[in-house]
């Protein structure tokens, strides 16, 4: 599954948080070494040149919305958001999110964040493809109806 993903992946994008625990441990994770050699980015108005993590290929900071959608419009392939709830929100409601790659867990945690845009207009899906695993988890990619 994350094979697949990361066969789509031309650069992933954090927000700050996100990237503060992915990167140290991916970083040195064999299980996340494909990651090594994709470009990052992270949107942040607040982390510094020097709190990037060292050995972890080219990462670059964004520093807005506007910053990403230029980003968007030179990439030549998938920009993959991990974790990041806040920021996802923040592109889907500039309108900056292209397909949702979703996997549920059979668990109830009873409150939670949201990762879609809020508002009157709400977002159109279609759905791409879906697959459910023994292990209960449930894959479903959607992309976003403009």
């Amino acid at each position: 599954l994350k094979g697949d993903e990361l066969a789509d992946t031309t650069a992933l994008l954090f927000g700050r948080r996100s990237y503060q625990a992915f990167a140290p441990v991916w970083r040195d994770s064999e299980d996340h070494a494909a990651y090594r050699d994709v470009p990052k980015y992270v949107v942040s108005t607040t982390l510094a040149e020097d709190d990037l993590v060292d050995g972890w290929g080219e990462t670059r900071i964004l520093r807005s919305t506007d910053e990403v959608a230029t980003l968007r419009a030179e990439e030549g392939g998938g920009i993959f958001i991990h974790g990041s709830t806040e920021l996802a929100t923040r592109l889907a409601e500039a309108d900056l999110i292209d397909r949702y790659n979703l996997l549920v867990f059979p668990v109830f945690l009873g409150s939670g964040k949201t990762i879609f845009p809020a508002g009157p207009r709400g977002q159109q899906l279609s759905l791409r493809e879906s697959a459910a695993y023994a292990n209960g988890v449930v894959k479903a990619i959607y992309d976003v109806v403009r």
